[in-house]
């Protein structure tokens, strides 16, 4: 996998576009000239969780005994699910959340929105694949954390511009195109598991 291709693959399952309700959603409580500074420190602990997890998933997949075959079909599943709650969102997955009470810290904007478990599940993938190019997969994740938070630093302007409408058939946009994605990363791992050409 290519560094662009790693960088579009991370940002995609970020969702930023998709994001951006819910993080409106969520400083609807707090002060307006607050607002892009929770923003950008949600952001920054949600950078550092990532890198952190980039290089500590590698060890923890080792106490677990799981093969990169199997993670990479399960990683494709995973990325599957969550692509399919793009494009059909329920009820319980539409993007109305509950405002919160009081100005968020670490929970919800940094985890789960930004650096959810799908996320660092794919940091995991990608490191498993070739641990030895763990700059590319750092400067993926670098990229792609840095262009979504040029999307949520905007998330207010882009909110007003562009409506919920235009929001939601871009995030299912982003999730047929995850769809392929996640379809080619269960046939990478079922082909080699079975060691198929």
């Amino acid at each position: 996998m290519t560094l662009m291709q790693a960088t579009t693959l991370l940002f995609l399952v970020m969702d930023p576009l998709g994001n951006i309700p819910f993080f409106m959603t969520s400083l609807k409580k707090v002060a307006p000239h607050r607002r892009q500074w929770v923003i950008a420190r949600e952001l920054l602990i949600a950078l550092l969780i990532m890198v952190v997890f980039l290089f500590a998933g590698q060890g923890l997949l080792g106490v677990l005994q799981v093969s990169r075959e199997a993670l990479t079909a399960a990683g494709g599943i995973i990325l599957m699910l969550i692509a399919v709650r793009m494009v059909f969102p329920t009820p319980e997955t539409t993007l109305e959340e509950v405002s919160l009470a009081a100005e968020p810290f670490i929970v919800p904007l940094a985890i789960p929105y930004t650096a959810g478990p799908s996320l660092l599940a794919t940091e995991i993938l990608l490191m498993s694949q070739d641990p030895a190019r763990w700059k590319v997969w750092l400067a993926a994740v670098l990229i792609a954390w840095s262009l979504s938070a040029v999307i949520l630093f905007a998330s207010g302007y882009l909110e007003r511009i562009l409506g919920e409408r235009v929001l939601l058939a871009l995030e299912r946009l982003m999730g047929m195109i995850l769809v392929l994605i996640s379809t080619q990363m269960i046939f990478t791992g079922i082909q080699e598991f079975f060691g198929l050409p």
